[in-house]
């Protein structure tokens, strides 16, 4: 009989080993189920010019399967809008939602290769939260993560990464995502 372990991620694991502690001495939970945890990420990506041209739709979905290793799908039009030539039904974006190994995966991709990457990094805005525990990060470049081959890229577009939690608050959700590693601002803007 053999014994095979369970692969497991390592921010899951540190998750588990510092982060649920730190946040119940943080915020006094009586429980390990009240800590905030990430329950899944999403990565949403428009398409600029995909009316007129659905080989960017077919790009994008790669790239975006590439990055996050999970398949990408298209997001279509909710209504006509004859100002951009748009039916309703067509493809104009590309998504993804990670869950489970997958999510803490790519997050910790993110954080320790692609975010480092990025021209002139001081950290990403601790502001972009929705009031409700989920933070949105907005990525200019494609290129920042390293399953992107420079060379095969014809046009540089953003996505967007939004980080969803069971947080109940900002505050919560903030702590959470900094005790996971994400690397916040730490010093204020002097004017």
């Amino acid at each position: 009989m053999s014994t095979t372990t369970k692969y497991s991620p390592r921010l899951a694991n540190k998750y588990k080993q510092d982060v649920v502690p730190a946040m119940m001495k943080r915020f006094s939970y009586g429980s390990v189920m009240e800590v905030p945890r990430l329950e899944k990420i999403c990565l949403n990506r428009g398409v600029n010019g995909a009316v007129t041209d659905k080989k960017l739709i077919d790009i994008a979905l790669d790239e975006l399967t590439t990055i996050t290793g999970q398949k990408a799908i298209a997001t279509m039009s909710k209504k006509d809008i004859s100002n951009f030539k748009l039916r309703k039904n067509m493809p104009i974006g590309a998504r993804v939602t990670l869950r489970g190994a997958k999510m803490y995966e790519f997050l910790d991709r993110l954080i320790s290769t692609a975010l480092p990457r990025v021209r002139d990094f001081k950290g990403i805005n601790e502001k972009a939260f929705d009031g409700r525990g989920n933070y949105t990060l907005g990525v200019t470049e494609q290129i920042i993560f390293p399953e992107i081959d420079i060379d095969k890229v014809n046009k540089i577009t953003g996505l967007d990464i939004t980080f969803v939690t069971t947080a109940g608050n900002n505050e919560e959700a903030y702590e959470l995502l900094k005790e996971m590693g994400m690397p916040f601002r730490t010093n204020k803007k002097e004017d």
